[in-house]
């Protein structure tokens, strides 16, 4: 059973992770933090070293979200391309999936923290790396069982792949226009048929 302390720790958590995502690391005020939360920056700093500390839990609470949700996708059972085919269907429906955090945390937290925070743009590019791995694996799965071929390594096609899809994330969001994302997913699901298989 979790301690008062933990729970208060994981309610602040729960709640800055979208503010954060959304408003980013500066631009995210105390004054946002306390509003949010109900709570006073005094009772926020006994709970976390500094705003740094805060910020960089809160990515990690969105980041382990998304991670689950993709372990979901892709480890039930099926084929490589049946899988692929729900990581698909997984990216239609990601901005939705991503509204209550602010937005998808990858792209937000990435992009913002890149000049002023080295310990959360640190923390995406290991985020990037752990989903294009998964997505390698399923790959490399699926190679070894002769269920597909690549013309490229699974790690490079892995790659290429959430390449493509998270600039669909970025164009979707930039011009608040869902169709760069759907349009991009149906493109990436004719290339994936026509190269895998």
């Amino acid at each position: 059973m979790s301690t008062k302390a933990e729970r208060t720790a994981a309610f602040i958590i729960e709640t800055v992770a979208p503010v954060f995502n959304k408003h980013g690391y500066i631009g995210t005020s105390m004054s946002d933090l306390t509003e949010a939360t109900g709570l006073t920056k005094g009772a926020l700093y006994g709970n976390f070293e500094n705003k740094e500390a805060l910020a960089l839990s809160a990515f990690e609470y969105n980041s382990k979200i998304l991670l689950k949700a993709l372990d979901e996708v892709l480890e039930s059972p099926g084929t490589t391309l049946e899988k692929l085919g729900r990581l698909m269907d997984f990216y239609k429906k990601y901005d939705i999936f991503t509204l209550s955090m602010g937005g998808c945390p990858i792209l937000n937290v990435g992009m913002d923290a890149q000049h002023n925070n080295k310990l959360l743009a640190a923390a995406s590019k290991e985020a990037i790396k752990d989903i294009e791995g998964k997505i390698a694996l399923v790959l490399e799965n699926g190679i070894n069982k002769g269920e597909i071929k690549l013309p490229v390594t699974p790690l490079q096609f892995a790659k290429q792949l959430f390449t493509m899809i998270q600039g669909a994330i970025a164009m979707a969001s930039i011009m608040k226009d869902r169709k760069y994302l759907l349009n991009t997913i149906a493109y990436l699901e004719l290339l994936v048929k026509k190269e895998l298989v």
